[in-house]
């Protein structure tokens, strides 16, 4: 396949800035797609060309399928990352781009599918021998099957939406008074949300660690992990903080989770950049949650530790060049965290906040990052994500790092909008955090 001459970036803010900004060091043009709301946003500034394809609401714009492929055809371009969020885990889209003769910079639309349904990846994980939680083998279709699994199980459960994501469709089940009403409940949530009503159950283990693995796979079947992130800093099921290595793992429980990730993602045939994620509970036994089948936007942290552009490898891999990595190879140097800067009002129920940068003042220095599209006088949004940078620190050890991120937050200044900054300031003095003792209820519990 030969090199790519020009991307479309179907997707917005700070990943569409990262991807441009990698395909630049390639040498391939770069086309934004942008909306009415995000007109005066950078991507539109430092791509190429960028094409106005709808109103500000997702669904006119970034959801919008035939417009983006319309786009796409019309300026000839070779291929079209789709980032993460909107449409990066459609597989009709990535069918689409092959339908047009347009590389997807992604899996394949058949990896997209099975990963997607989340009750299907779990019986396929259960068929390749990767540990799932105790629960159903696939979807729940009724109350009576649903019931027969929690007598086998035992409470408390979990209710998951089978196409679910983002903490929607799910309902923790403490006994059976309960069950079939958070089963609706889960189902009719699923439904608005996914079009897809169907859920499944799993045992819920209720101290837990969230931990992830970078999968990176080529065409030609050379599949490598990039080691792992910590995820557990989570508000209602939504990352605030990353970190890589976690500090959980040792040396064997990091092999062992390692190639189980490798495993699943061998079990799809899978190409590109995707995570596997799992749980760990107290015991340090590990079980498959869920795969992205997409860049996730926490990969900062990765690269800090690795020194693997991840968007690159994408973009290569797309062009049908060799992985060119051998797991033996790829090794971790020193501590990276990462803080997500959410324009939200930790102390008004997080309600977002929209509206002028007034002043802006990122950190710097030797190992900080900043990946964000905001700068003086932006206007942000009101109808999308609510995360207007990442911060990334990057150091030899784990306490040097957090060290590092309170410094950084400290100079950080984002005026006339509020944002979670001292939330995340609170998070990293808080001791329970700095020691590495923190479970995916830490934050929901310190902040009621």
């Amino acid at each position: 396949m030969p090199k790519f001459h020009r991307i479309l970036i179907a997707n917005r803010g700070e990943i569409a800035v990262r991807i441009i900004r990698a395909c630049k060091t390639l040498g391939i043009e770069t086309v934004a797609i942008y909306s009415t709301a995000d007109k005066d946003s950078l991507h539109t500034v430092l791509a190429d060309y960028a094409m106005c394809i709808g109103g500000g609401s997702p669904k006119e714009s970034y959801l919008n399928l035939e417009r983006i492929m319309t786009t796409a055809v019309t300026l000839g371009v070779d291929a079209i990352h789709p980032g993460y969020g909107f449409l990066s885990e459609n597989s009709r889209f990535a069918q689409m781009c092959t339908e047009c003769n347009i590389v997807f910079i992604g899996p394949s639309a058949h990896a997209i599918e099975h990963m997607g349904n989340k009750s299907k990846a779990r019986q396929l994980m259960i068929e390749h021998k990767v540990p799932v939680i105790p629960g159903s083998n696939g979807a729940v279709h009724s109350l009576e099957e649903a019931e027969d699994i929690v007598e086998s199980i035992g409470y408390p459960v979990m209710i998951k939406a089978s196409s679910g994501g983002g903490g929607k469709g799910m309902r923790i089940v403490e006994d059976h008074s309960s069950l079939e009403t958070f089963i609706l409940q889960a189902q009719k949530e699923a439904e608005n949300a996914f079009g897809d009503p169907t859920i499944y159950i799993e045992k819920y283990i209720r101290t837990s660690r969230h931990i992830e693995f970078q999968i990176l796979a080529d065409t030609l079947g050379n599949t490598v992990h990039l080691f792992d992130r910590e995820c557990s800093i989570q508000r209602n099921n939504q990352k605030m903080i990353e970190e890589s290595p976690s500090a959980a793992l040792d040396e064997t429980l990091r092999n062992q989770m390692g190639e189980s990730a490798v495993k699943a993602a061998k079990a799809i045939d899978y190409y590109s950049a995707g995570t596997v994620e799992f749980l760990l509970d107290e015991k340090n036994n590990y079980y498959f949650i869920e795969m992205n089948t997409r860049i996730q936007v926490e990969h900062p942290v990765t690269e800090m530790v690795t020194g693997i552009d991840l968007i690159k490898k994408q973009i290569e891999i797309a062009e049908g060049l060799p992985l060119n990595l051998k797991q033996e190879d790829i090794t971790i140097t020193g501590h990276a965290i990462e803080c997500r800067i959410n324009a939200e009002d930790p102390d008004n129920g997080f309600v977002p906040s929209a509206g002028l940068i007034s002043d802006l003042h990122f950190p710097g220095g030797n190992g900080v990052r900043i990946d964000s599209h905001v700068y003086p006088d932006y206007r942000v949004p009101v109808y999308y994500d609510s995360m207007l940078a990442k911060i990334i620190c990057h150091d030899h050890t784990r306490h040097q790092a957090i060290d590092k991120m309170k410094v950084a937050l400290d100079e950080l200044v984002i005026g006339n909008i509020k944002t979670n900054r001292s939330l995340q300031q609170g998070i990293l003095a808080h001791e329970g955090f700095r020691q590495g003792t923190f479970d995916t209820g830490f934050l929901n519990t310190w902040i009621g």
